[in-house]
């Protein structure tokens, strides 16, 4: 399974030629672009939107961008997504790049595309990001996230959950369950970056240079997220 979530057909003979590089590159860039047109649109939102209170209080986001029903039975693969951590200044970190599988939750979903996005609330849930694959609820606790923009970041749900997690479907935005899936570090597109390997850790601690493909998803954190 593991092979499966980070993209076994990419590993088959010829990664390091310049065409498959070159298609690396452009679907990684979309990930980051699609990461902040899924923030806007979710922050445009007239009522049922992202609380803003949750958003300058979360520690961490994860954007997993169109992810489809179908790919959790072709390939064993949920998604794929990109992942941003505050730093000890409050600012956001290099992105880090992440698949998300595994889970019943695909029968939630239904056929069509859904954007998933993660707000990692705390250090400890920041701590289970380090790692380069954890499962949640098993090694994180995770909870479907309120919807509203009259939220509170102090209510129960935000202060108990190490992570909440929505769902972007056809304009419909809601909390979602995601028990059981697992969200490992994608190591093509990080290579495709970074030109090697990157532990999740490094991400974290932000010992990662900051690429320029990312200028506009850093443009809409700090519009929305402080």
């Amino acid at each position: 399974m593991a092979g499966l979530l980070v993209g076994t057909p990419l590993l088959v003979g010829s990664v390091s030629t310049p065409a498959v590089v070159a298609k690396i590159d452009r679907k990684v860039r979309e990930r980051l672009d699609r990461s902040a047109e899924i923030l806007t649109e979710i922050m445009r939102a007239p009522d049922q939107g992202l609380s803003p209170d949750f958003l300058r209080q979360c520690e961490g986001l994860v954007f997993i961008p169109g992810v489809k029903k179908g790919a959790l039975i072709v390939g064993g693969q949920f998604g794929r997504g990109v992942m941003v951590v505050r730093q000890p200044n409050r600012q956001w970190g290099p992105p880090g790049f992440v698949t998300l599988g595994g889970g019943s939750f695909g029968l939630q979903i239904g056929g069509q595309s859904t954007d998933v996005i993660l707000l990692v609330m705390n250090r400890r849930g920041i701590e289970k990001l380090a790692s380069n694959k954890f499962q949640l609820g098993a090694d994180a606790s995770v909870a479907a996230g309120p919807v509203g923009r009259n939220l509170k970041a102090g209510t129960d749900i935000q202060m108990q959950a190490e992570i909440l997690s929505y769902s972007r479907s056809q304009g419909v935005f809601a909390g979602m369950s995601l028990e059981g899936a697992t969200l490992q570090v994608d190591d093509e597109a990080n290579k495709a970056v970074y030109g090697r390997t990157v532990a999740s850790r490094e991400v974290v601690e932000g010992t990662l240079p900051r690429p320029k493909e990312a200028a506009r998803l850093y443009a809409v954190l700090r519009r929305y997220a402080g």
